[in-house]
């Protein structure tokens, strides 16, 4: 084995049904724009598993992309948005937010999420109406870009504290199948939809070749959302791809399958570093875990696997990130296990 990478959960292309649903439907004429019987089959099941039949479904092909749809079609020019100091729209995604106008408040927490002290310190600097911005919306991420998830009592005290102080709450849910799944959690996907305004399933990083579902449950994000799609050029004409994608993903709950499995992967490699004692930079149960290493066991074990220097804690060493995906097999988990063990 040589250079097996560790990077991200989207190395490989996607689950041989989705493969196969793409091509036994290859030559169906179907309606364009996500108007086709597999993209409405879809929207219907995640209604069932979220048990709100009145959510509007959009698909689109990425989660960059839904995050700038979503939050450029709540805001107004004069609104900004409050994001953990590692949220992927504050870090990662080259000021997309901001290129649309709008300001984003980062805020420093020690593991990626919000609480209502986060935000409402935030709030307690902007009074100076107007000539401040006013905030409009939360963003958060489950699980978090440092792989922690949310209690349902944690998000319970956000969507009070935000319905409190007119704010909306949007859940950014690249890895929420992740999430869900993690060996601690307590949320359902029901719950979810129930304590957020807005928020979505992401399929690029859960075993689809692309896509993200974003679901909205506040009636009032709902009427113009259409427009903001095609305007922004994110309207697919063959929709098609997208939700035969999530057809066969929401179907026996093979989403959350996925994820368990990628979990449970990246469980087998944190034990192992366990036992040997390293540190971690973040407590996690989910896919992506950050144990801290030397430099000289950094480089011994990136001579097979590949994988990014995360936070240099330092001069001699860094927390590194490993990710398993939906497809780690345990023949791969095994070869890693043994190089830990000699590290």
């Amino acid at each position: 084995m040589k250079n097996y990478s560790f990077k991200n959960d989207y190395s490989e292309g996607c689950h041989p049904r989705i493969l196969e649903a793409l091509v036994k439907t290859n030559l169906a004429q179907q309606n364009g724009y996500g108007y086709d019987e597999y993209s409405e089959e879809a929207r219907a099941l995640i209604r069932q598993k979220i048990n709100n039949g009145n959510a509007d479904v959009h698909f689109v092909s990425g989660g960059t992309q839904a995050n700038l749809l979503i939050i450029s079609s709540i805001l107004r020019p004069h609104e900004s948005v409050v994001s953990a100091e590692t949220g992927h729209i504050f870090t990662n995604e080259t000021g997309a937010i901001e290129a649309t106008g709008h300001k984003v408040h980062g805020l420093m927490t020690d593991d990626g999420k919000l609480k209502p002290q986060h935000i409402q310190s935030v709030l307690d600097t902007h009074t100076n109406r107007p000539h401040q911005v006013k905030q409009k919306l939360v963003y958060i991420s489950n699980s978090t870009e440092i792989g922690t998830i949310y209690t349902k009592k944690e998000l319970q005290e956000l969507s009070v504290f935000c319905k409190a102080n007119n704010l909306y709450l949007f859940m950014d849910g690249a890895r929420l199948g992740q999430a869900l799944t993690s060996e601690i959690n307590d949320l359902t996907l029901e719950d979810v939809a129930n304590l957020t305004d807005i928020f979505y399933l992401g399929g690029t990083k859960n075993g689809a070749l692309l896509g993200e579902a974003i679901i909205i449950t506040n009636d009032k994000l709902k009427e113009e959302f259409g427009f903001h799609i095609k305007q922004k050029g994110a309207m697919l004409a063959k929709g098609r791809l997208l939700g035969i994608q999530f057809l066969e993903l929401m179907k026996n709950d093979l989403y959350f399958d996925l994820a368990k499995h990628s979990n449970v992967q990246a469980m087998k490699i944190k034990c192992a570093f366990q036992t040997k004692g390293f540190e971690f930079l973040s407590d996690t149960y989910t896919n992506q875990i950050f144990p801290i290493l030397s430099n000289s066991q950094i480089e011994k074990l990136s001579k097979d696997f590949d994988f990014y220097v995360w936070k240099k804690v330092d001069e001699e060493n860094s927390a590194i990130r490993l990710i398993t995906s939906w497809a780690t097999s345990d023949e791969v988990v095994e070869e890693v296990v043994k190089e830990i063990q000699s590290l």
